[in-house]
């Protein structure tokens, strides 16, 4: 996953005016996009996928020590906050490193009240990738991420005009490609499709001269 992408703040003169988010309405987008994130990360986990980004290698982390999807996703994120502080600013990285507390409480917290005890693979895969993906778009328009390898995506985008979605993409190929080589092709397969949904509601939905407010 993504873990992460970017939101956009930085404008130049012939963009409109931007709408700030009251501090009430930046909480509950931060609060509903990290439950979306949890639900649909619970779901990916409950049928053994993996996904790409810096949750992707969470996953894989956690699947092959044991050690929780929270806790790992939290640690391994901690290196991205120096990028993020000095290329996006105070708000930007306070915000997701709340976000990253926040998904990391709720992961831990949903498998003692949400349990399924059937979901094919192929459907786990587009309902964790369009959850995920809508999850992070309300993020990203308040000004938040789930940081890692998103903080990167998002300065590439907004340093050269590459979409996000793109630069996740390629970062997920590698990813998939390590995987490759220590899960069953099926499990990396079904996992793609996850990937390649939740990319795809990024690319589509994210985009700075669609959405003013900020």
């Amino acid at each position: 996953m993504t873990a992460c992408l970017p939101y956009l703040t930085r404008m130049n003169s012939t963009d409109p005016p931007t709408v700030p988010h009251s501090p009430i309405e930046d909480t509950q987008g931060i609060a509903l996009g990290v439950i979306l994130c949890g639900v649909g990360i619970h779901i990916l986990t409950t049928v053994g996928l993996i996904t790409g980004q810096t949750a992707g290698v969470a996953v894989i982390l956690s699947y092959l020590s044991g050690w929780s999807f929270g806790v790992v996703f939290f640690l391994i994120n901690l290196p991205f906050y120096a990028l993020a502080y000095g290329k996006l600013g105070l708000e930007f990285t306070v915000k997701s490193l709340v976000s990253v507390a926040l998904l990391s409480v709720v992961t831990d917290l949903l498998p003692l009240g949400f349990t399924i005890d059937h979901l094919h693979p192929a459907l786990g895969a587009v309902i964790f990738g369009a959850t995920v993906g809508m999850g992070l778009l309300a993020m990203f328009r308040h000004k938040s991420s789930l940081g890692g390898l998103g903080v990167v995506a998002f300065w590439v985008q907004e340093k050269t005009g590459f979409r996000a979605g793109y630069v996740q993409l390629m970062t997920d190929a590698v990813i998939f490609t390590v995987a490759a080589l220590l899960f069953p092709l099926s499990v990396v397969g079904w996992s793609l499709l996850g990937a390649l949904v939740l990319n795809l509601v990024i690319t589509f939905n994210h985009n700075r001269k669609r959405y003013i407010a900020n």
